[in-house]
């Protein structure tokens, strides 16, 4: 919709996950670093967790399309706390056969696992959304990675999931497990300074102008979404369209304060005060200190900023409204705007006079600024009406004039 406006090859916020448009914050980078350790030295278990929509499954894509060829790799995205953990490994590395019952399941991949060993080749499973995962199931999990002798790791584990996931893996019940895990990150949302990168970040690989939002619009980004990737994808997203709506060359605060407030009347888009931070029971460590904390800049949530407005003047119809063009012509023709700025007529003494009225004295300085104050903001009134509907005019004959040469 907005992507030709912008000059862009593609929408640059979506949401689903692209690990072409993974930023590397320090955060993530750490994370991805971390993976990649210990896969190398073959670390049994790895967890890696975070908040909602704050990337991990856009980073895990992002590693496997790095792993080498020697590695064989199974995924599974669909977990639930009663679904059968060695049925849904059957599938995810695809085994031969069909899927029987689970002594059977556990032989057939058990087998895999040794001849993917003698071909000098790894295998690594990776759970996505494993916070759904009951203790069963996890500590099913455990044992199967049993089959690992000597020094060397038939069968490499990646779990990935919300906060949840350590709340259980914290359990009692849950040592074994708990002692096993090698590499252990939580990813936080991005503080301001990573806010502002990451919105020229994917506009830039989208093919437009990094500097597209403004360094107030990309505060109020921050401040209305926490610094969470997937939230900020959705507010920029709809502050672009906003921007295509007012034919607007740069996104501002305002526009960005328009959308947010719109998407937060309507229920599902959180308002600063619903986001809340990562606790310190979760991560081991009292929350970082963001840009808008240390740089002077508004408190990012607490309490919230006010929204910015856009200024009246900025506002104009839709540029797809087809009744356009008829409405904006029909608009009352007014005087040029030069005649606008001209004094105010005065009556001169002489004529006067010949009315039969003694003439008045000149007008004193003081005497004269009162009528042109009490003018001015009439006058600004109107050169802003007259400036508006030239605007609409011209805004309105471009499209037309597009729309026409893409027709023709």
């Amino acid at each position: 919709m907005y992507e030709a406006f912008f000059g862009l090859r593609e929408k640059p916020f979506s949401i689903v996950p692209d690990p072409g448009f993974l930023y590397p914050s320090r955060k993530h980078s750490l994370a991805l670093a971390l993976l990649e350790y210990g896969l190398m030295n073959q670390a049994g278990f790895n967890v890696i967790t975070g908040g909602v929509g704050t990337g991990k499954t856009t980073l895990i894509r992002h590693l496997l399309s790095r792993l080498d060829q020697d590695v064989s790799v199974g995924l599974i995205s669909n977990t639930h706390p009663t679904f059968d953990l060695m049925e849904w490994i059957h599938y995810a590395f695809a085994l031969d056969g069909a899927p029987g019952g689970k002594a059977a399941t556990f032989h057939r991949f058990v087998d895999f696992l040794v001849d993917q060993y003698a071909r000098q080749r790894r295998s690594v499973l990776i759970i996505d959304e494993a916070q759904n995962m009951s203790p069963a199931t996890l500590e099913e999990l455990r044992m199967l990675s049993n089959v690992n002798v000597d020094k060397d790791q038939m069968l490499q584990v990646i779990l990935v999931g919300q906060a949840e996931l350590r709340t259980t893996l914290r359990r009692p019940d849950m040592v074994q497990f708990a002692q096993r895990v090698a590499v252990d990150y939580h990813l936080r949302p991005l503080e301001c300074e990573e806010t502002h990168a990451y919105i020229g970040h994917r506009i830039a690989l989208a093919g437009g102008d990094p500097t597209l939002f403004e360094d107030a619009a990309c505060d109020v980004v921050h401040a209305q979404t926490g610094g969470v990737p997937r939230l900020i994808n959705l507010l920029c997203d709809s502050a672009l369209v906003y921007a295509f709506a007012d034919q607007a060359r740069c996104v501002t605060a305002g526009l960005v304060g328009d959308a947010a407030r719109d998407r937060q009347e309507g229920g599902l888009f959180p308002t600063p005060a619903n986001l809340g931070a990562p606790s310190a029971s979760v991560t081991g460590a009292p929350p970082a200190t963001s840009r808008a904390e240390t740089v002077k800049r508004p408190a990012a949530l607490d309490p919230p900023p006010p929204l910015p407005r856009r200024p009246p003047a900025a506002s104009s119809p839709p540029a797809y409204a087809a009744h356009t063009r008829e409405r904006v012509h029909a608009l009352p023709t007014t005087a040029p705007q030069a005649s606008l700025a001209a004094p105010l007529p005065r009556a001169s003494s002489a004529t006067q006079s010949r009315e039969g009225r003694p003439p008045r004295a000149a007008p004193t300085a003081d005497a004269e600024r009162g009528p042109r104050r009490r003018a001015a903001p009439a006058l600004a009134l109107e050169a802003k009406r007259t400036g508006l509907v030239e605007r609409l005019r011209g805004a309105v004959g471009t499209l037309m004039r597009k729309r026409d040469a893409g027709a023709g």
